[in-house]
């Protein structure tokens, strides 16, 4: 049932025409200033209650204006973009039937990919790919791995530099040798490691070469020839013996380079032989000529010969000594047959004598079998030394008429002798024969001479024996033991 106040005041609402609607009964807002109007007396419907709805409505005027004036960006924004709806609309119909129609060929194309960069599948540009990532998670260690060669040079270029006593460097350089070889020996298909290997072969090589030259240094002492050998037989394995031959071929190898230093170093008394080579040609023309006197007093020089036999026999003396006594402590013998009986078995065949060599049965039939395993390059080692200094000493010893300067070299031949002796190679019978190619020296006076200073030296050397078994014992007798090297039944006559 309608409201009699509202029903009372419809005669005074606004026309139909008028933009602004009728308020409706089931308006709560009208509902509500309906039921305040029924509360207030009728005085105040003719003076406040005009007052207070002008207010009221010049209060929602001011509101609206200031809403207006905040909304209107967004009202005008809004506006366009109603506008544009018109428009948008169809175009995203269109672009959305478009994606509707594109979505078969993109599923084609997502399983073509996923068929053909599958792990599964062979793919060279996927293969690539995986490389380049590998290479790119082991760049250091690649890093590492290419400077090895470069860290094996310098290895070896500074132990160059600095001598073989320094032993850090080649050591580092054998290391780093042997950790290459072990990584060709696992990754032999890669081209990376096996240019890595060839260039550290080349580097061993310049390594062999440098140590080799080492052991032709004039002062090398055991200990650095030791050294030397035991890196030569890792960087050259296939040089080392096995168990037919135990010294293999770095025996003669260091054998040919201490014999080079050797020689070398008697090269440096080429002007002393010099001069001795003037003396010789004085003496062989004065002895041709018809005035030839008949006495050996006939030829008085020789000063210059003697000076250089002299150095001669004391380098060939010491070296020869250093060398074979330093070959037989870096190649032992082996406990089967030793370097001394080889060598004694060698100089008995040329008439001479071996003192250390025990006293052996005559050779059984396998020692003389031709096919037998090689004796020890030391075996005739010894051989080419003493051919050396008889050589010289026939050639130049006839210049020395001097009857105490001739002794005087003998003598030092003979302990030259002895020294060897110690060793093994006693020569001192050879000396018999010095003066036998000489067509115009006295073979009665060669060997009186020969004898005499024989006998002086074992005399020499008994005194020196019984001096030091007497009073030198506690420093060690064994340092005179050299005459024992010449003790010969043959001087009884």
């Amino acid at each position: 049932m309608a409201d009699p106040l509202y029903e009372l005041l419809v005669p005074y609402f606004d026309k139909p025409a008028s933009p602004r609607p009728v308020p409706s009964v089931s308006d709560q807002v009208t509902a509500k200033y309906l039921n305040r109007l029924s509360t207030l007396p009728l005085a105040s419907l003719t003076s406040t209650e005009p007052q207070s709805l002008a207010q009221s409505s010049h209060t929602a005027l001011l509101s609206l204006q200031s809403l207006s004036a905040r909304s209107n960006p967004a009202i005008v924004a809004s506006s366009d973009h109603l506008s544009s709806l018109r428009t948008s609309l169809p175009q995203l119909a269109a672009e959305a039937e478009s994606l509707r129609n594109e979505i078969p060929r993109l599923d084609e194309q997502a399983v073509a990919f996923s068929e053909k960069y599958s792990r599964s599948a062979e793919n060279e540009v996927l293969d690539r790919r995986k490389k380049a990532l590998l290479m790119a998670r082991n760049v250091d260690r690649l890093s590492d791995i290419l400077d090895l060669p470069t860290l094996l040079a310098s290895a070896i270029s500074s132990s160059t530099a600095q001598g073989t006593s320094h032993t850090v460097n080649y050591a580092s350089a054998l290391d780093l040798h042997s950790h290459i070889k072990r990584l060709h020996l696992l990754y032999q298909d890669s081209e990376l490691v096996s240019s890595i290997y060839q260039q550290t072969e080349e580097a061993m090589q310049e390594m062999t070469s440098n140590l080799i030259a080492s052991l032709r240094s004039q002062n090398i002492k055991l200990a650095a020839g030791m050294r030397t050998v035991g890196w030569l037989r890792r960087v050259a394995p296939e040089l080392d013996g096995n168990s037919s031959n135990r010294e293999g071929t770095l025996g003669a190898l260091f054998l040919v380079c201490r014999l080079a230093t050797l020689v070398s170093m008697l090269s440096a008394l080429d002007p002393l032989r010099d001069l001795a080579e003037q003396e010789t040609a004085i003496r062989l023309r004065e002895s041709g000529s018809t005035a030839r006197k008949t006495t050996n007093d006939a030829w008085s020089g020789g000063q210059q010969t003697e000076r250089y036999l002299k150095r001669y026999i004391e380098i060939f003396r010491e070296q020869s000594f250093a060398i074979i006594s330093m070959y037989k402590s870096i190649f032992p013998a082996g406990p089967d047959t030793s370097a001394s009986e080889d060598l004694g078995l060698k100089l008995k065949s040329l008439g001479l004598r071996s003192v250390s060599a025990p006293q052996s049965p005559p050779p059984t039939q396998q020692q003389q079998d031709p096919l037998s395993p090689l004796p020890s390059s030391l075996a005739t080692f010894p051989l080419h030394l003493v051919g050396l200094l008889t050589e010289t000493l026939k050639q130049y010893l006839p210049n020395v008429r001097d009857r105490s300067s001739r002794e005087s070299l003998l003598t030092q031949v003979l302990y030259c002798a002895g020294s060897l002796g110690r060793l093994g190679g006693d020569f001192s019978l050879l000396l018999a024969d010095l003066g036998h190619g000489d067509e115009n020296s006295d073979e009665e006076e060669d060997d009186r001479e020969w004898v005499e200073a024989m006998k002086k030296h074992r005399v020499l050397a008994g005194k020196l024996e019984s001096l030091a078994s007497g009073g030198g014992s506690g420093r060690g007798g064994k340092a005179f033991s050299l005459g024992d090297g010449m003790k010969s039944p043959k001087l009884n006559a």
